[in-house]
């Protein structure tokens, strides 16, 4: 089993007149790891994966393994129909990847025993490695520090993309050992690291992603003084980032550097004008 640490990019899916712009999928993740970036998330929340058909997502998925090596690109896998989801993972898992990333089941809002047995039945039928998604401000339900700990037993289950917000259960499962902890929240990069955590899966690393793998290195070897210098200077681009619905705030300043274009697909709408400003201000 792989160990999922340092700094994922949680992957837009870039769009030219209503349809997915492959050129520019490819060029932005060879961009990423060129950056040095450990891997790529496609297909995700940034990635706007909801408003994609599963066709579409497996042809995002395609693409991006044209591009770059598997072991570099993490699948999402989200739904709340589970026989359908389970025929997606089939799909999925005939691409040499590195893993998925499963959230909760979205509005129905199930027990913790019905989400062991979701999570329980996903990580069974996998032939990858397993992230759990903890993010409970989308899906209505949060991922108990019990419930955790017994999905951790599973030998599929090895990681969490923790936007669970809550301080105590990040520390116990980084002092448990058993799942490698990522941060989905950017600005609790630098002290989810600091705390142990192996890394983060971040939207807003798209954007001078090489400040943000120095971050995480010097960390890493105990160079925490160079490592909040650099935190403090990436700090307003990750607000900025999310001052708006994400990933609107992002694909704008993908745009302003010229590797994507600034389109969504609805109900996302574009950055306003206010936004645009500021986002030109940072980067400029």
């Amino acid at each position: 089993m792989p160990v999922f640490s340092g700094i994922w990019v949680a992957l837009v899916t870039p769009f030219n007149d209503g349809a997915i712009d492959f050129p520019a999928l490819r060029r932005l993740a060879r961009h990423l790891l060129d950056e040095g970036v450990a891997g790529l998330v496609a297909c995700g929340t940034t990635g706007e994966a909801a408003a994609l058909s599963k066709d579409e997502q497996l042809a995002v998925l395609d693409a991006l393994l044209e591009e770059i090596p598997g072991d570099r690109l993490v699948m999402g896998l989200a739904g709340n129909h589970l026989a359908e989801l389970l025929a997606f993972q089939r799909e999925v898992q005939r691409r040499p990847i590195a893993g998925v990333l499963v959230p909760a089941p979205y509005y129905i809002r199930p027990s913790q025993e019905g989400l062991l047995a979701w999570f329980g039945a996903i990580a069974d039928a996998s032939s990858v490695p397993v992230i759990l998604y903890d993010i409970p401000y989308r899906t209505g339900v949060r991922l108990e520090l019990a419930t955790l700990r017994q999905l951790a037993r599973h030998p599929r289950i090895v990681a969490i993309k923790d936007c669970g917000g809550n301080p105590e259960t990040t520390l116990a499962l980084i002092a448990d050992g058993e799942l490698d902890v990522l941060t989905g929240e950017d600005g609790q990069i630098f002290t989810t690291l600091c705390m142990g955590g192996r890394g983060a899966i971040a939207a807003s690393a798209h954007i001078r992603p090489r400040q943000f793998v120095e971050m995480a290195e010097c960390i890493d070897k105990g160079e925490l003084e160079a490592a909040r210098a650099i935190f403090q200077k990436i700090q307003a681009l990750i607000r900025l980032a999310f001052a708006e619905p994400n990933p609107a705030p992002v694909k704008s300043l993908l745009a302003m550097q010229g590797l994507i274009r600034d389109e969504l697909r609805l109900p996302m709408q574009p950055s306003s004008e206010a936004l645009l400003q500021r986002l030109r201000n940072e980067l400029a």
